[in-house]
């Protein structure tokens, strides 16, 4: 017999997800709810009504209202930050722009994202520029145990690190402030891929003022794929490129810089994900008596609770602190499910979970085992992760 099914959140019906399926990977792209996916589809009928009328004439408006929304929401100035389609975009933006010479050190984590580490890969290869690798234990007891291991990684030839604010295999929160800061004494620029950060962290971008900080909407913002932001320092902004060079690099417009020129032109490409950015924020933030704070606590203590939960059925040790977890929750399989798979082929165990469970869940190695990584926002329930639970132990045990 089959564990029974969980019980299903209120809200889950703003979501257009598959009837019966457990969706605990929120993390990896996201969920769009439904009314903010009608207002995009209204959005490609009016460009499409009149393209010309649309692109030429309605669109710097309509972006430039969408970028002060967002800005408000990420407590960023809008004269220094514009949309990218992805966080692995602006990571691309960045790292193609700056200029490193031979024995040039560019420093990363071992937390760090496969696509923009592999964009950090592409550029010391062709400048011979070296890659440091900070390595961050994990399982973790403290966050201070990050700071000393990316500041000891730091040399006088050190002149870029690329840092995340939210691990994405790990789902830890980094103390990206003291990070920041201690970089900073040091002369080292940084480039933040905070992907995972807007929707599930407080942000005050101005504040923490990295060299340059990217990060996507489409995941615990819940916008439309393709909406993401690059933020960047206004003295770094002259040199910035973006991916793409088109157009707006010699077209000037009134009341704008030459960096949102840029990247605000840089070839036809549909912009109706970034421009419902601000309609999806303010449509969860109606969702919640106590808006985005009460969001972001209500996704944490779920996510804690569903940790808790997992680790004392399935007798689990949770690998790092309560406080350095956001709104998901990495945490190794049990004992008959820890050994890594490895291969193209998708993992077995996260097929069967999906294929006879209905289960979609991050299932991935790490270090020499396997893991997996639990979400929470406001389509799930607690249920849900004691229907997990049910299902992890039903397969430990050979079933």
């Amino acid at each position: 017999m089959k564990p029974r099914l969980p019980d299903v959140s209120p809200l889950r019906h703003h979501w257009p997800l598959t009837p019966g399926m457990v969706f605990l990977n929120h993390g990896s792209y996201g969920a769009c709810p439904s009314p903010v996916i009608e207002k995009q589809i209204q959005l490609r009928w009016d460009l499409d009504a009149a393209p010309v009328q649309f692109l030429h004439r309605r669109h710097t408006p309509m972006l430039d209202a969408a970028r002060n929304e967002v800005a408000s929401f990420l407590g960023a100035d809008p004269a220094n930050l514009v949309f990218v389609t992805n966080t692995t975009t602006g990571v691309n933006a960045v790292m193609r722009s700056l200029e490193f010479s031979p024995g040039d050190e560019i420093l990363i984590t071992s937390h760090g994202y496969n696509a923009c580490n592999n964009v950090v890969r592409e550029v010391a290869r062709r400048t011979g520029a070296v890659i440091v690798e900070a390595g961050i234990p994990f399982p973790i007891g403290s966050p201070e145990l990050v700071t000393e291991a990316i500041l000891s990684a730091v040399t006088p030839r050190t002149k870029l690190a690329l840092i995340d604010h939210v691990t994405s295999k790990t789902g830890l929160v980094l103390p990206l402030e003291e990070i920041l800061r201690g970089l900073e004494e040091r002369g080292v620029e940084t480039l933040v891929d905070g992907a995972h950060a807007p929707g599930m962290l407080p942000l005050d971008l101005e504040s923490l003022r990295p060299s340059y900080y990217t990060a996507n909407l489409h995941k615990w913002v819940c916008a439309p794929k393709g909406a993401a932001i690059l933020w960047v320092r206004p003295d770094r902004q002259e040199t910035l490129q973006p991916a793409v060079i088109s157009h707006g690099n010699n077209t000037p417009r009134p009341g704008h810089s030459a960096f949102q020129d840029r990247f605000d032109w840089d070839g036809t490409h549909d912009t109706t994900a970034a421009l419902c950015a601000p309609e999806v924020i303010r449509w969860l933030e109606g969702l919640a008596p106590g808006g985005w704070p009460e969001i972001r606590e209500r996704n944490h203590r779920m996510v804690i609770e569903g940790r808790n939960l997992l680790c004392d059925r399935l007798g689990l040790i949770a690998p790092c602190p309560d406080s350095m977890i956001g709104s998901m929750s990495t945490l190794p399989m049990p004992a008959g499910l820890e050994t890594p798979h490895e291969g193209p082929d998708r993992d077995p165990v996260y097929v069967r979970l999906f294929d006879e469970f209905g289960i979609e869940l991050q299932v991935f190695p790490f270090e020499g085992r396997r893991w997996f990584r639990i979400s929470s926002h406001l389509h799930n329930t607690p249920d849900e992760y004691r229907y997990l639970a049910d299902v992890l132990e039903r397969m430990a045990a050979g079933r």
